[in-house]
């Protein structure tokens, strides 16, 4: 059971207190909430379900772990502490749940607060821990220097500083936070390359710019989202507030190339204010707190101008809840190359000591139903990478070992990931076609 079992007992008891000290962020003042439907009648059968499964106590795996313990205590080569021994015996707990499912200590908590705010200290790029310790690169974040660097999505990162990782040591990934103008040297495996490369990082104080915007050609704009943070929302309705004061816009593409996700409710907020009504995405989990729907409200920004997302193997979680919305409404045509394929939804758990454990509770859905989970969203329109020996490898939730598995069966090729202007141009093609005007050459 890998050191489950005790810590099993003591989370259980505590998870609906703590899910309910991190509520969803509130949508910006002065912006349109999508609205969240009540739980239904259901809901309450499972509420006593998760209670009855809590209050079953496996006392015989209890006295096994104690067994153990005790075991370790008295007869370990060296002394080792009670305070480490749990601390182990909590992060077994997470090990092999699922590849997002884990434990920070106070440290590591006040990093990932404080990413999801836009501005932190570190190299700027989404990681995915595996089985072996390793750490594969989702995405790195624009402008940020992991991504001046060359450190590339696909790209494995098996030693930080020369100190290669170990499957039990929990959150590899701690080292490559620090203070800034600091340097950082990182072990990569790419694919064809030949041996192992070491890339020198300058660590800096990361603000990321979640929206940029600019127009292609008169009438038609272009917005970039990053990532969703706290404030992306705001910054997207600003963005297209900036490019319609131009004049009347005939379309637009939005750019979720490889956008790691973020926050629920900012991707929530951004579908709402294109979609007139309908659904936006529902999860659902085991406790009736993980279950919400979210509809959109009346309104629509861009007065129904036609739409194009361009997606990649790289645009995960929040980025596929808000493509796939727009799929499934009709609002927006999806171009690129099949997404990521995450869709499942944590929760962070803060616990008394400063310590977060980040608990995968519930699967999102699209309007129309479907899980995102280990198959990700098919574009309407595909797009392939240019073949090169360098390419990137491909990267998908369905690769990674111990993923949750999707409903309708698992897809294991990845989308391509998807660089350069010329997708732009490809996506601006598109949308053109759909406005009614022929399209322009692709850019060079």
């Amino acid at each position: 059971m890998r050191r489950r079992l005790l810590a099993l007992a003591l989370l259980t008891a505590a998870l609906p207190l703590a899910a309910q000290q991190a509520p969803a962020t509130p949508p910006p003042a002065g912006t349109k909430a999508p609205a969240e439907k009540a739980p239904s009648p259901a809901t309450a059968a499972a509420a006593k379900q998760a209670a009855d499964d809590a209050s079953k106590v496996p006392l015989d795996e209890i006295r096994r772990f104690v067994t153990v313990y005790n075991a370790v205590k008295q007869a370990y080569v060296e002394p080792v502490s009670d305070e480490k021994l749990m601390r182990a015996a909590v992060h077994g707990l997470l090990l092999d749940l699922d590849p997002h499912s884990t434990y920070f200590d106070k440290s590591a908590a006040e990093d990932f607060n404080q990413s999801s705010e836009g501005a932190y200290e570190g190299i700027g790029v989404e990681l995915q821990r595996q089985e072996n310790g390793t750490l594969k690169v989702v995405a790195a974040i624009d402008d940020t220097p992991a991504a001046k660097a060359g450190i590339k999505a696909g790209d494995v990162i098996v030693a930080i500083d020369g100190k290669p990782f170990r499957p039990d040591e929990g959150d590899s990934s701690a080292p490559l936070r620090g203070a800034a103008g600091t340097k950082v040297v990182l072990t990569v495996l790419r694919r064809n390359a030949k041996k192992p490369l070491d890339i020198t990082v300058v660590r800096e104080t990361i603000h990321i710019t979640s929206v940029r915007a600019r127009m292609l050609e008169p009438g038609f704009g272009y917005v970039r989202v990053a990532a969703f943070q706290a404030d992306t929302a705001a910054d997207f309705e600003k963005a297209l507030d900036k490019l319609k004061a131009g004049g009347r816009l005939r379309g637009l593409v939005m750019d979720l190339r490889s956008n790691p996700g973020g926050l629920l409710t900012s991707a929530v907020q951004i579908a709402d204010d294109l979609i007139d009504k309908g659904g936006i995405v529902s999860t659902r989990g085991r406790m009736p707190i993980s279950d919400a729907q979210f509809s959109a409200t009346p309104g629509d920004r861009l007065d129904g101008a036609p739409l194009v997302v361009l997606v990649d193997g790289g645009s995960a979680s929040a980025s596929e809840v808000l493509a796939g919305a727009l799929k499934d409404d009709g609002r927006a045509r999806i171009v690129g190359s099949r997404t990521f394929g995450k869709g499942s939804v944590q929760t962070v758990l803060p616990l008394d000591n400063g310590d977060s454990v980040k608990l995968t509770t519930a699967r999102y859905f699209t309007p129309s139903g479907k899980s995102i989970q280990a198959l990700g969203i098919v574009p309407d329109v595909a797009f392939a990478a240019p073949k090169d020996p360098d390419a990137r490898p491909g990267l998908s939730e369905a690769s990674l070992p111990g993923h949750l598995q999707g409903e309708a069966g698992d897809v294991t090729r990845a989308g391509d990931v998807l660089e350069g202007e010329g997708y732009i141009a490809l996506a601006l093609g598109e949308l053109k076609r759909m406005a009614g005007v022929a399209p322009s050459a692709p850019h060079k």
